[in-house]
């Protein structure tokens, strides 16, 4: 079995002719520092015409530069066999459909049942040695398309992608209410909320933060947008959509302001019957906002695509997740409250239908 993974190849042009091994390395391959100095040390990694060489060298047209990185295992992961939802896989990527309630990878407390787990389980079946590197992250509610790297050089590119802001992340979620507008920017500063750290809220003195949104569908009580990420802060959709009156439906972090103004907990009835049995209690919006949350065991999160710059064959890829079971189930609740709603607003003429 061969130490190294496939070569990652660059033939140099006539133009370069004469140009410094390290230049090409770095300019034209895009090769970090940090990876140059571990291909240093390298037996075979870093080859001109199948040699290996000092990168003070000069190139000539049509030669022939190749680099190879020694195979790595996450052996501070314990393989644990999982269900993996891959939308695509070649020797540079593997893309997955995360589902809802996994973590991405091993945190304090938190070190078994992650994805990583699941991931690093699989390539040790298949007899393939991988490191794992999620090249961004997912919340463990939210589901969706997630980019994982099979090597270090991968990584490095996938992620300068997603640095230089070229790599179009787009979500899909259902909210309450309605936006006030059918398309939308919300350009608001994100921090660490002072009284609970493990939240975040808009605030002046926060980092810039750009959300993009685009109304899809429409009903009584709720929207289904979708959502563009121009930056990615950590729980920047939730917080974003709090911050516009429209929070995730489901979403128990960041709720909607009536539980709060009414001092409501999560499990409230929807109802009160005083002794006559009259209703009370709760107003409509209240009971139409706690109704709905009802219907999801998290937050109506999806990261529903991604398009990205193939970092060896350099063409765009686009990966693309269907939307989950429970998101269907809460789109189709919704489109029956829809025609509930229309039904009891709309009068016919005539005489009513037997």
């Amino acid at each position: 079995m061969s130490l190294y993974y496939p070569p990652i190849r660059y033939v140099v042009p006539s133009h370069e002719d004469g140009m410094l091994l390290k230049t090409i390395l770095q300019k034209r391959m895009g090769v970090s520092r940090k990876l140059l100095s571990r291909l240093k040390l390298t037996e075979q990694g870093i080859m001109l015409n199948g040699t290996r060489v000092y990168i003070s060298v000069k190139v000539q047209a049509g030669d022939l530069v190749e680099i190879r990185m020694e195979q790595e295992r996450s052996n501070d992961m314990l393989p644990q066999p999982m269900e993996l939802h891959i939308l695509y896989e070649d020797e540079h990527l593997l893309v997955l459909n995360k589902p809802a309630g996994v973590i991405v990878h091993p945190t304090h407390g938190h070190y078994t049942d992650t994805l990583a787990n699941g991931v690093v389980h699989y390539w040790q079946e298949k007899g393939w040695n991988y490191r794992f590197r999620a090249v961004h992250r997912l919340d463990q509610e939210t589901s969706g398309v997630l980019v994982i790297a099979k090597n270090a050089y991968i990584h490095q590119h996938v992620s300068e992608q997603m640095i230089a802001g070229t790599v179009d992340k787009r979500y899909v979620a259902f909210v309450h209410g309605r936006p006030s507008s059918q398309t939308g920017d919300i350009d608001g500063p994100i921090d660490r909320d002072p009284l609970e750290p493990h939240r975040r809220i808009v605030t002046p003195e926060g980092y810039p933060s750009l959300t993009r949104y685009r109304v899809c569908e429409t009903y009584p009580s709720a929207s289904l947008v979708e959502l563009k990420l121009e930056t990615g802060r950590t729980h920047q959709i939730r917080v974003h959509m709090l911050s516009i009156g429209c929070p995730l439906i489901g979403d128990q972090m960041y709720r909607h302001p009536v539980y709060s103004e009414q001092g409501l907990l999560p499990d409230a009835p929807e109802r009160d019957e005083d002794s006559n049995g009259a209703v009370g209690s709760l107003d409509p919006l209240a009971a139409t906002i706690m109704r709905l949350d009802g219907y999801m065991d998290r937050q109506a999160l999806h990261a529903a695509s991604l398009t990205l710059m193939h970092p060896i064959e350099g063409k765009t890829m686009v990966f693309t997740a269907p939307l989950p079971e429970d998101m269907k189930s809460l789109r189709l609740a919704l489109a029956q409250e829809a025609v509930t709603s229309l039904c009891n607003t709309t009068t016919l003429e005539g005489e009513p239908i037997e």
